[in-house]
């Protein structure tokens, strides 16, 4: 096998060992840290920003926390809970016409978010 070809085996073999919970929690990390990105909220800023793209995956991070809500602990759930929360008003502040509570991204999912 070259190196430029991965090696399923070992990578089904290594997510085998990994309970869902981690996974859940690295996706939903994965998630926030693209959104951030895409807000404009690391050193480069604006270079990045793209309000459309953060809002799905903004709207997606909430649909995943929503939807395995009962299935991570809150001790996983409480800091990611929060995270969203931190990314939808950031959105909202980003955002040259605010949408009306409850319409912003993920609001669907998490009730509206006040600043």
């Amino acid at each position: 096998m070259s190196e430029e070809t991965p090696d399923f085996n070992a990578m089904t073999r290594d997510i085998a060992e990994v309970p869902a919970v981690e996974v859940i929690v690295t996706v939903a990390v994965n998630l926030m840290s693209a959104a951030a990105v895409k807000l404009g909220l690391t050193e480069e800023g604006a270079k990045h920003k793209d309000l459309d793209e953060a809002r799905k995956l903004i709207h997606a991070l909430a649909g995943l926390l929503d939807g395995s809500a009962t299935e991570i602990s809150s001790f996983h759930a409480a800091p990611l809970r929060d995270g969203l929360k931190s990314l939808q008003l950031a959105f909202r502040e980003a955002s040259l016409v605010p949408d009306e509570p409850g319409q912003g991204p993920g609001e669907k999912y998490t009730g509206p978010v006040y600043g």
